[in-house]
């Protein structure tokens, strides 16, 4: 059996038909390191499942500085959810920090589809809800934990995560420097 289709099924029932149709709204793409898959300001149309690979998404503040929101890591979906359902410019960037492979799944014929397809409008609103479970933890953790307390929490979600992220991104999306970060780290090392 297909494991997209074992992934999907995962979240919501769906069936062979439902996966056939959106198979035909997707297209499997390559993306190297660096590549950006929506810039900042683009009003973007797709949205994106990860099957391989690391993509960032961060900010950009008026002087240039860069704040991590959210990594994505395979299997997850990724986009720039606010600016595709206002179809307005992305306040965010989606950066491949690795090299990826993605299904780039196109989101306003997924809408049509959710219209008339109770399976797929069920696995959307099931996918919303993780993402919105999800958004809720970290909103939580950087409220209510200290930075030494972010990171342990990130290790528990990423538990690689310093072998598979740079320093200077997982120290930016704790709120804190790199430098910050070396300290907690050898604190716990003792």
């Amino acid at each position: 059996m297909n494991r997209n289709f074992t992934f999907l099924n995962s979240i919501s029932d769906i069936s062979e038909e439902t996966f056939s149709e959106i198979k035909k709204i997707t297209a499997f793409k390559r993306i190297e390191a660096g590549a950006q898959i929506v810039k900042l300001g683009d009003v973007p149309s797709k949205a994106y499942m990860i099957v391989s690979g690391i993509i960032r998404c961060y900010l950009i503040t008026e002087s240039g500085k860069e704040f991590n929101k959210s990594f994505y890591l395979p299997v997850s979906f990724a986009a720039s959810l606010t600016a595709l359902m206002k179809r307005k410019p992305s306040s965010f960037v989606f950066e491949a920090l690795t090299d990826c492979k993605i299904y780039e799944i196109d989101y306003y014929k997924l809408m049509r589809l959710c219209e008339t397809n109770d399976n797929l409008k069920s696995l959307y609103t099931k996918t919303l809800e993780f993402l919105y479970v999800k958004y809720e933890k970290r909103l939580v953790e950087s409220m209510s934990l200290n930075a030494t307390g972010r990171y342990l929490e990130l290790q528990k979600q990423i538990p690689n995560v310093d072998e598979l992220i740079s320093q200077y991104h997982i120290a930016s999306y704790l709120g804190i420097t790199s430098v910050q970060l070396s300290r907690i780290r050898k604190k716990l090392d003792r």
